[in-house]
């Protein structure tokens, strides 16, 4: 029997997330329910598969209607509030291995170009784009940033560590928000970043050019490029086909949530 695209155990937890339906004073074709929209949604996104080319057979509405939706719940924080509150649940089991973090960016081509949000000299940022990804040390997924192929990875270790959120377990005391360590690669390896990460009371251990060889993935660094992958298996995410910045980072932030949930079976 097929696994469902939308199993109960992540719609209660998405559903008290979701903003109330807007009023329509006016009357109208009733829209469609949110958890018909969500499941439109989830198949596009593992699929790869166009909004338009959305099977009516699903009851999930048009391809548009899913696609406002998703565009409206990420205006609203709906996906990133998602991944923080799945944390929180991997957080107050104990099963988010804070010790060793690592970090690591994948490049991502925009086969449509993607629409910078700002003017660029470069035009390689539109045709691709960069995803920035933090790990704890089991290969969750607790923070990640876009940006342009025309930045240098290492420009982006702050504002990926920042992106991580704070998590709660539920008891007493300040949110944990940072690792002890995080291992990174040769990319990465210049003394302003060791600088951003011990400011944040982070241990950096970062690879040395002309010193470690590159001949094999780190101890520690490849759960990052497994985690690289697992985001990899949702069609929608290899390729870039979306032009909006804000619909691929809806995407991005869902799917990192989904991993978050794998998790949470895994452990838990």
């Amino acid at each position: 029997m097929a696994r469902p695209l939308l199993p109960d155990g992540l719609w209660t937890e998405i559903a008290p997330l979701l903003p109330p339906p807007r009023p329509r004073p006016k009357g109208g074709r009733r829209p469609i329910e949110n958890r018909a929209a969500l499941t439109g949604i989830l198949f596009v996104l593992r699929s790869g598969i166009p909004w338009e080319m959305l099977p009516a057979e699903m009851g999930c509405g048009c391809g548009m209607s899913c696609w406002r939706r998703l565009r409206d719940w990420q205006a609203a924080g709906v996906w990133a509030r998602l991944h923080q509150v799945l944390l929180e649940r991997l957080h107050g089991a104990g099963e988010i291995d804070r010790s060793r973090a690592s970090l690591d960016s994948a490049a991502v081509p925009a086969k449509k170009g993607a629409l910078p949000p700002a003017r660029t000299r470069r035009t390689g940022a539109r045709r691709a784009r960069s995803a920035h990804l933090v790990t704890d040390a089991r290969g969750t997924p607790l923070g990640f940033r876009l940006s342009g192929a025309n930045r240098h990875d290492s420009v982006m270790m702050a504002p990926t560590l920042d992106a991580i959120p704070p998590v709660r377990n539920g008891r007493r005391g300040r949110p944990r928000h940072r690792p002890d360590k995080l291992h990174a690669d040769k990319a990465y390896d210049a003394q302003p970043r060791r600088h951003e990460c011990r400011a944040r009371g982070i241990a950096p251990r970062i690879a040395r050019r002309g010193i470690e060889s590159s001949e094999r993935l780190g101890r520690h660094r490849w759960v990052v490029e497994r985690t690289h992958a697992w985001f990899n298996r949702f069609r929608r995410l290899p390729v870039r086909y979306e032009r909006r910045a804000d619909i691929y980072e809806a995407f991005t932030s869902l799917a990192a949530s989904l991993i978050t949930l794998n998790q949470l079976k895994r452990f838990c």
